[in-house]
């Protein structure tokens, strides 16, 4: 067998080239989206490639294909037999796995409602998806009493449909341009830079929009000079404020620019002096939008504490960033619906600017849902 890897900017240009080379007879293996060129994370380009294969006897399987005779027809059906067998076995198997999880469930958890099984392995789904107890359980309740009937199948609707009656229509709209002043506050280490850089970015290269940087990030110079590389590269105007006065400064300078960036300081979010502390630098009670950014890769306790310890500062929205590095999604929307705050974003790499990608509550409810739904 020949096995060859193709790569061109679409999947017809990369077809094309397969074809061209190995023929009609060609088999795809595997195909993928690939960046590359770009500097600093930007202006990569997006190929698509393919690894492709060529059986060298085709002509051997054609000729055995067309010498079997009538007697296929019947290997035929007890294939499809077999196939019916096999699905049966797998269905019985399922049941099998349920009917456990369900005594596992029942013997850990005995002040759970008794809730017909799939809602009972669904409120085992959100505990291993680190959402705690109690809004797990007052999620699954409030779906059950909607419709107590429902199967794996329909709990994304029906997710969804609970999520809509939670928020506020514009709860997950992200950055509008309302607020010319938008702030980015959280603990250090979850990647607040990298994420204003792809807004930044996207607000000059899609939206057309004057945007400015402001950073009050004075205590790591390398938080100063990472943001002073994108600056440079987006052709965007940067202010370092040290103190109140700065940043006043600061906004009076970018006043006519369509959106200003305001990256803070990543502090221990423990520390109770965090909060004081961007206080005395940022004016928290002009009119801007502060963004609560947050790692998905976070425990649902931690997640908790530090958005407490913000409570004082007009939170508008959440931004949860290393979705590329988990694939447990109930600390977030846990934390979402206790604290009433949409998500304006999730970041999935550090790629600038693609790594970005808005959310609404049908993405969430997918997420949360995950492969349960196809069990």
């Amino acid at each position: 067998m020949k096995v060859k890897k193709f790569t061109a900017p679409t999947m017809p240009e990369v077809m094309q080239k397969v074809r061209k080379e190995l023929g009609a007879d060609a088999v795809i293996l595997h195909s993928k989206a690939v960046h590359t060129g770009g500097f600093l994370g930007l202006f990569k380009k997006r190929n698509i490639e393919v690894v492709a294969a060529l059986d060298k006897e085709p002509e051997r399987k054609k000729q055995a294909e067309q010498q079997v005779t009538k007697p296929v027809a019947s290997e035929k059906e007890v294939k499809w037999k077999e196939s019916d067998r096999f699905k049966a076995d797998q269905g019985m198997l399922q049941e099998l796995r349920d009917l456990k999880s369900l005594i596992e469930l029942n013997s850990n958890t005995g002040n759970l409602p008794q809730y017909p099984a799939a809602y009972q392995l669904f409120y085992k789904h959100l505990l291993s998806q680190d959402m705690e107890e109690e809004t797990a359980e007052r999620l699954v309740s409030s779906m059950y009493e909607h419709n107590p009937d429902a199967g794996r199948d329909s709990f994304v609707e029906l997710l969804t449909e609970e999520l809509a009656g939670r928020f506020r229509k514009d709860a997950f709209e992200g950055i509008s341009y309302e607020k010319k002043f938008v702030h980015f506050v959280g603990p250090t280490g979850v990647g607040k830079t990298t994420t204003i850089a792809k807004i930044a970015a996207n607000s000059v290269l899609k939206d057309n929009k004057r945007v400015a940087f402001i950073t009050t990030d004075t205590y790591r110079i390398a938080a100063i000079d990472q943001l002073k590389t994108y600056s440079k590269i987006l052709d965007v105007p940067m202010e370092i404020a040290y103190n109140l006065d700065d940043y006043r400064s600061a906004r009076e300078k970018f006043k006519d620019f369509d959106l200003v960036l305001v990256d803070t300081a990543g502090r221990n979010f423990r520390d109770e002096k965090y909060v004081k502390e961007l206080a005395e630098i940022i004016d928290l009670n002009q009119d801007i939008d502060t963004y609560l950014v947050l790692s998905l890769a976070a425990k649902s306790a931690d997640l908790m504490e530090i958005y407490r310890q913000f409570e004082k500062v007009p939170i508008k929205q959440l931004v949860f960033t290393k979705k590329d590095e988990t694939a447990s999604y109930g600390a977030m929307a846990g934390l979402s619906m206790v604290s009433g705050k949409g998500i304006a974003y999730l970041t999935t790499g550090q790629d600038v600017p693609d790594d970005i990608e808005s959310v609404d509550v049908q993405k969430l409810a997918k997420l949360i849902v995950g492969d349960f739904a196809d069990v």
